[in-house]
């Protein structure tokens, strides 16, 4: 329980903030997408014996290069390349686990999250990812905001947007990775999304909404644990609930204000 209230944290606290920048570009669906890519990954990290976080670690970080890569090569569209290889990732990662038998683990499992299965490898390994990505955050910072809220400016300097870019996507892909011990492969992409959201409800400013949005997936995550812990339910979907309906009561709460 130890462990899985770290990795909650962890969590709540990342996706959130990498979200922030997710929801101001426009890339919501590419965190769903790199969620089920990294299946491939995690089937082999089992196959081989090697602790699935860490497995996931180098697919992830393949699966956003290539992202970037095929959008720019073959004149694609990010949202085109994007579904082309989560579809392609997903169905590979499925063919392996139905056709490995040495692998004794359940799928329930894989695509809703067991946080209180994560192991002190697994912690370890978020750890590093976590400061990994903070450090990322901080290089690169000036460069992502500007290319969200002027990408056409960005583009004037295409070398040092070009490799925010990637940085970007390697980082989502990293916190991806610490999301799925939770949340699982399904519900991955509504920790990314759903507290930086709310967050952009309550304050203004981008870096206040980073930090209002990791103190709200914290809360969702830590919460989310403890109901799923008491009442029996997967910590991903409780998580997942707790984080919406924080966003509806914040919807709620400011549509009556403005009214």
């Amino acid at each position: 329980m130890v462990r899985a209230l770290i990795g909650s944290v962890l969590v709540g606290v990342m996706c959130p903030l990498v979200g922030a920048y997710t929801i101001t570009r426009n890339l919501a669906f590419i965190g769903d997408a790199l969620a089920h890519a990294v299946l491939p990954g995690i089937v082999l990290g089992y196959i081989v014996g090697v602790n699935p976080a860490i497995a996931a670690v180098p697919t992830g970080v393949a699966v956003a290069v290539l992202v970037r890569t095929v959008s720019r090569r073959a004149g694609l569209s990010s949202d085109t390349s994007i579904g082309i290889l989560f579809a392609t990732m997903f169905a590979l990662g499925l063919v392996m686990l139905a056709n490995s038998r040495t692998i004794r683990v359940n799928i329930e499992d894989l695509l809703l999250g067991q946080i209180l299965a994560i192991t002190p490898t697994g912690i370890y390994v978020s750890l590093g990812i976590t400061l990994m990505v903070i450090l990322g955050l901080f290089t690169f910072h000036h460069w992502l905001l500007f290319a969200s809220f002027d990408p056409l400016g960005a583009q004037v300097n295409s070398t040092r947007a070009n490799s925010a870019d990637y940085a970007f996507l390697v980082m989502l892909a990293l916190v991806i990775v610490i999301g799925i011990q939770a949340a699982g492969i399904v519900l991955v992409m509504a920790m990314l999304v759903t507290p930086a959201a709310t967050a952009y409800l309550l304050v203004r400013r981008f870096v206040p909404v980073m930090m209002t949005a990791a103190a709200l997936g914290t809360a969702a995550a830590v919460s989310g644990l403890y109901i799923s812990y008491y009442f029996n339910l997967s910590a991903g979907p409780a998580m997942t609930l707790v984080a919406s309906g924080l966003f509806v009561l914040v919807v709620s709460v400011r549509g009556r204000a403005q009214a």
